[in-house]
C-alpha cells in the first residue's frame, strides 16, 4: 500500500504541482486548500504524514499543528514556510512540527525530508537502533532501553526525557537528535553525520536546519546556573558534555 500524505496549501499552483510530484513519487495524496479542511480530513482518514503550509487563511498551519498535538495526534508533520527568520522556524517547532522546508524549495528536498520522517515513524523499537559509533559510545546502558549521560536520562520506549528531575517536552526530531548526542556523549559529531543519522540526507553547508534544531533543544535543556550541555565545535559539529 502506498504511504498517504495530506497536503494543505492555499496556493493553487504550488498545491497542484506538489500533489502531482508526490503522486509520481508513489504517495497517495489528499490535497486541501486550508487548515479547516486539513483538520477535517485528518479526523476522517488519518494520513501517514502531513505537509502543511504555515500561512493559510483562517486556520493556518501552525494552528493545525497545535490542535493535532493537543489531541495527542503524533503523526509526523512537515511544514512549508516562506518565513526565513529563525524565530519563525522555531514557532513551527514549538507548535509541534517535526521538520520544515523553506520556500522556494526543491521538490527533491521535500521527498528526502518525507522519507526521513516516515523512516523514523516506522522504526521499531522507536529510537532503539544503535548509534553511529556503537561500541565507542560513553553512555550508560540502563535497563528497559534507557540512556543516561551528562545528567540527561532518556526512556526510549516511552519517548520521555529528563534533565535531573525536570522532564522535557521534545518533538520527535528533538528527541532523536538528543538521543544521538547522548549515545555519543563526549564525542564530537560532525554536521554530515548528524544530518545523515537524523534526516537521512545531508542538505549541505548552506542549510541552517541543524543549527535551528540545536538552538531550540538548548532552550529546553538549559537551566539557570547549570552548565550548558550541547557545545558547538566551530567548523566541525556538536558534542554533548558537562563542563
Amino acid at each position: 500500500m502506498p504511504q498517504t500524505v495530506l497536503l494543505a496549501e492555499d496556493d493553487r499552483a504550488i498545491r497542484h504541482a506538489l500533489e502531482r510530484a508526490l503522486t509520481l513519487e508513489g504517495y497517495a495524496v489528499t490535497a486541501v486548500a486550508d487548515g479547516v479542511e486539513a483538520l477535517a480530513q485528518t479526523h476522517r482518514t488519518p494520513p501517514d504524514v502531513l505537509v502543511l503550509d504555515v500561512m493559510m487563511p483562517g486556520i493556518d498551519g501552525l494552528q493545525v499543528c497545535r490542535v493535532l498535538r493537543a489531541e495527542g495526534d503524533r503523526t509526523p508533520i512537515l511544514m512549508l514556510t516562506a518565513l526565513v527568520e529563525t524565530a519563525d522556524r522555531i514557532a513551527g517547532l514549538d507548535a509541534g512540527a517535526d521538520d520544515y522546508v523553506v520556500k522556494p524549495f526543491d521538490v527533491e528536498e521535500v521527498f528526502a525530508r518525507l522519507r526521513a520522517l516516515l523512516r523514523r515513524t516506522s522504526a521499531v523499537p522507536a529510537g532503539g537502533g544503535p548509534g553511529p559509533d556503537a561500541g565507542t559510545t560513553r553512555d550508560a546502558q540502563l535497563p528497559d532501553r534507557q540512556l543516561e549521560a551528562a545528567g540527561i536520562r532518556m526512556d526510549l520506549q516511552a519517548r520521555r526525557t529528563w534533565r535531573g528531575r525536570r522532564e522535557l517536552e521534545l518533538t520527535r526530531t528533538e528527541f532523536e537528535l538528543l538521543e544521538l548526542l547522548v549515545r555519543n556523549a563526549g564525542i564530537v559529531l560532525d554536521h554530515s553525520t548528524i544530518y545523515d543519522r537524523i534526516w537521512g540526507y545531508d542538505f549541505g553547508p548552506g542549510s541552517k536546519n541543524l543549527a535551528v534544531y540545536v538552538g531550540y533543544l538548548r532552550r529546553k535543556l538549559d537551566e539557570p546556573g547549570a552548565p550548558q550541555l550541547i557545545h558547538t565545535v566551530r567548523g566541525v559539529g556538536y558534542v554533548l558534555r558537562e563542563d
